[in-house]
């Protein structure tokens, strides 16, 4: 069940895709692309190409944390040598179509070996947690499909940006914190805390809490010394490549894109844009119609409801994955850019949805009536309807609709323009890449909850 459940998601993430040309997007694959084919950091010849970028003296390089840029190294150079071909010989006018071209390729084979690989791991650790607390199957599963296609996951996945790989690396930690069996459980916990921090710096904050949750985990353990020199190890070692970028790109481990960032005085407020929680923002990212996570994911209100359901057996931990949760939320809050230029839904919230999302299952588990269950169904389903219109159409909506979904679904859906392997790459019509999506996705996922259903009757049905 296991392995079909990451295949599921895997492919759910992988199939569709993003916009190359978004900034967030460009400017990543232009570093990782300079360091593949330089050897340096700089993008001083992809600069007119994005408005994200940093300059120090008279070069460009990328304005964020490098931990995305890194991880799409590999797609880069695989790209390269299964094509030949190098960016020297790529137009670099803007709205060049061979450029469009070049980036697309190692966009979608970067988000497929990362974020997707990363969001259909974390599904399947959620899974496993939740089974442990619940020893519900279809609880697990509800809550791991929340997680991974029931919200704006699924969409960042296809993507370069940081908020899907944050969300599932909090998730890997958690898993391997509430086990705690061992130095090498513990080393995965650091080191997924770590890696975050080099995708997202702001990880730190929630990341802390995580951090806390294990040491309380280990600290009556006569080997808690051991453990806790693990943790620590793994996550050193999965923050040595920041220090070995920022070498390379500045010649010194103590400097950040963020500080020479170009075109946005807001990053120069606070720290790095950072300043107070505002509790109107905090109401616009969660209930605001233009960016509240409750719209574009309305199951996930069943699963911060669930936390009180959890904190009768798990108090702990309940309370750390609603502390946690809650700190991405008042980080969001206090950012002057708080809604994401163009996002469909709260994108810089999305590292707390793994956490709401595990709510999700002793609510489910608990579910008594025929009616309760069908009404938490329907708002996972309607969860992941309304994901795979944005994952398939447009993550990227413009804030000129105070309904972003409306404009993913009038501009896109309706039009038949989806963006996915089968239109990209085959030369098949663009709508076909939902009707394939549904003929894999369906199945797999009907199977799934038939297994789930069976295990409660016995524990003969395998999970594995």
């Amino acid at each position: 069940m296991r392995w079909v459940l990451a295949l599921l998601i895997w492919f759910s993430c992988a199939w569709f895709g993003s916009w190359e040309g978004n900034p967030n997007n460009a400017t990543r694959l232009f570093a990782a692309i300079s360091l593949v084919e330089d050897g340096d950091a700089t993008i001083d010849e992809f600069a007119p190409l994005t408005i994200d970028k940093a300059q120090f003296g008279g070069h460009f390089y990328l304005d964020k944390a490098p931990g995305m840029t890194l991880m799409a190294l590999p797609a880069v150079a695989i790209a390269n040598k299964w094509t030949g071909e190098r960016s020297a010989s790529v137009s670099k006018l803007p709205g060049s179509p061979d450029m469009a071209r070049f980036l697309r390729l190692r966009l979608r084979l970067a988000a497929a070996t990362g974020p997707a690989l990363l969001t259909a791991l974390a599904a399947v650790l959620l899974f496993d947690l939740a089974l442990g607390l619940t020893g519900s199957a279809a609880a697990a599963l509800a809550a791991s499909l929340a997680f991974s296609i029931g919200s704006p996951v699924w969409g960042w996945s296809t993507t370069i940006f940081g908020h899907a790989p944050v969300a599932a690396l909090y998730m890997v930690a958690l898993w391997a914190l509430w086990r705690a069996s061992g130095p090498g459980v513990m080393a995965l916990a650091g080191a997924a805390l770590g890696w975050a921090v080099v995708i997202e710096y702001q990880a730190v904050l929630a990341g802390a809490v995580l951090a806390l949750f294990g040491a309380w985990q280990v600290w009556s353990r006569p080997e808690r010394w051991r453990l806790l020199g693990a943790a620590v190890a793994g996550g050193v070692v999965a923050m040595l490549p920041m220090i070995g970028y920022n070498l390379v790109a500045f010649g010194t481990m103590f400097k950040l894109g963020y500080q020479g960032v170009v075109g946005f005085e807001g990053m120069n407020r606070g720290l790095f844009g950072l300043g107070w929680p505002s509790p109107a923002v905090l109401w616009a990212i969660t209930f605001g119609t233009m960016r509240g996570l409750l719209w574009v994911a309305p199951v996930l209100a069943l699963g911060a409801f669930g936390l009180t359901q959890m904190g009768e057996r798990h108090r702990m931990l309940a309370w750390t994955i609603g502390t946690a949760a809650a700190i991405v939320l008042l980080v969001n809050a206090a950012y002057f850019y708080w809604d994401g230029g163009n996002s469909t839904g709260p994108r810089h919230a999305t590292p707390a949805i793994g956490l709401l999302a595990l709510g999700l299952a002793p609510l489910w588990a608990g579910l008594t009536t025929k009616a309760s269950r069908i009404a938490a169904a329907v708002a996972l389903a309607l969860s992941i309807g309304i994901n795979l219109v944005i994952a398939a159409c447009d993550i990227f909506a413009p804030p000129i609709d105070p309904w972003p979904l409306h404009w993913v679904m009038t501009q896109h859906l309706l039009l038949g323009d989806v963006t996915s392997i089968a239109g990209d790459w085959w030369g098949w019509p663009e709508s076909t890449g939902l009707v394939v999506w549904a003929a894999v996705a369906l199945p797999a996922l009907a199977w799934l909850a038939r297994v789930a259903r069976l295990h409660r009757h016995g524990p003969a049905v395998s999970l594995l």
